[in-house]
């Protein structure tokens, strides 16, 4: 039985395939007295499919802010809520995130229903490193912050995953091997659906085979292979320093880039920094 105080539920929905909405996960929905839904039509074809009946408020990112006071209110005076997302687990790169964080200043209880994830599906499928990863969400349509975001992954070494839309993924994909060389990379296309594709390659053979003449289509996540080891032996200093100036040119302040280019090439910040300035 659900309790009677104003709870939010963390609902995960399928991220595809509705076999894998879990039973808990559809009785939760039914008990709850309303659903916050990111999209109120991509939500009621899954109500519809277990033959729900709730109502539902929308709640996404342009208008989390004044729908967050309203469904926080209604919580406080002791109903119930499930948000949802799209699909898979809301509160993730989702603004269901600023939702917890007014819960948790409201003093409101949060439970989760945990629900099919696909940064760890693709992670899993992936066939690179899975015990360290960090999930970076989706890259910027703006060049300076999605080369600046990049740029800021170049001593990372645990394993990498980006989501990406289909029609961007071109660019995208020449953006990885311009920035981190030619890499082990993992492309997950359309996930637990009939057309689900794993696709194990290299940055360098992505870009070249994933044009925008030979586009690849569906929800995709991108797993890039972390920074080895030896690819910080295998930068002179010489090389630290142009690649230092590289990252000036394309707008880097001289500190940050001597921060980078250490973390890459194993050398001292302070030492290409001189040679910077």
């Amino acid at each position: 039985m659900m309790d009677k105080s104003g709870i939010l539920y963390v609902v995960g929905t399928p991220i595809g395939n509705m076999g894998d909405m879990s039973p808990r996960a559809v009785e939760t929905l039914r008990e709850v007295d309303f659903i916050a839904a990111e999209d109120t039509r991509v939500t009621v074809k899954l109500l519809n499919h277990f033959d729900i009946k709730k109502p539902m408020v929308s709640y996404f990112e342009h208008n989390k802010h004044q729908k967050g006071v309203y469904i926080i209110d209604r919580l406080l005076a002791g109903e119930n809520c499930a948000v949802v997302t799209d699909a898979g687990m809301p509160c993730v790169s989702d603004p269901g995130e600023d939702l917890i964080k007014q819960c948790e200043s409201a003093g409101i209880r949060t439970v989760a229903v945990p629900g099919p994830s696909a940064v760890v599906t693709a992670l899993a499928l992936s066939g690179l490193e899975t015990g360290r990863f960090t999930f970076e969400g989706f890259l910027s349509v703006n060049k300076k912050s999605r080369a600046e975001h990049l740029e800021s992954l170049l001593s990372e070494r645990r394993t990498m995953i980006f989501y990406e839309a289909p029609h961007k993924l071109p660019n995208t994909l020449i953006d990885l091997y311009k920035t981190f060389g030619d890499r082990k990379l993992t492309i997950a296309r359309e996930l637990t659906k009939i057309h689900e594709e794993i696709i194990r390659t290299t940055t360098k053979a992505a870009a070249e085979t994933y044009t925008t003449d030979h586009p690849l289509k569906g929800e995709i996540v991108l797993i890039l292979e972390g920074r080895k080891n030896a690819e910080a032996d295998t930068m002179t200093r010489d090389e630290a320093i142009a690649f230092a100036r590289e990252l000036i040119d394309k707008g880097m302040r001289p500190t940050d880039a001597a921060k980078e280019a250490a973390a890459v090439s194993g050398l001292k910040k302070n030492d290409i920094y001189k040679e910077l300035v």
